[in-house]
């Protein structure tokens, strides 16, 4: 009796470690994965807040070139 709880222990803790390093891989593939995500999100996208601002910059630069035809037109009808 006492040979069969034995072996029924070694079994269970056998079954225990197996799917536990499975379960293990499984979230190390899962976590792998969602890394290449994040990296690719961070290749490929802009945050508003980074666009906004560069939309800032580019819509003043556009006003001081419309500023400096404006001043040429000007001056060439004078």
């Amino acid at each position: 009796m006492i040979e069969a709880g034995v072996t029924l222990a070694i079994a269970a803790a056998a079954g225990l470690a197996t799917i536990t390093t499975r379960l293990h891989g499984q979230i190390h593939e899962v976590d792998r994965r969602l890394d290449q995500v994040e990296l690719r999100v961070a290749e490929r996208y802009v945050s508003k807040k980074d666009l906004s601002e560069m939309l800032t910059r580019m819509e003043d630069h556009m006003v001081r070139i419309e500023e400096k035809l404006d001043r040429i037109s000007l001056k060439t009808h004078i």
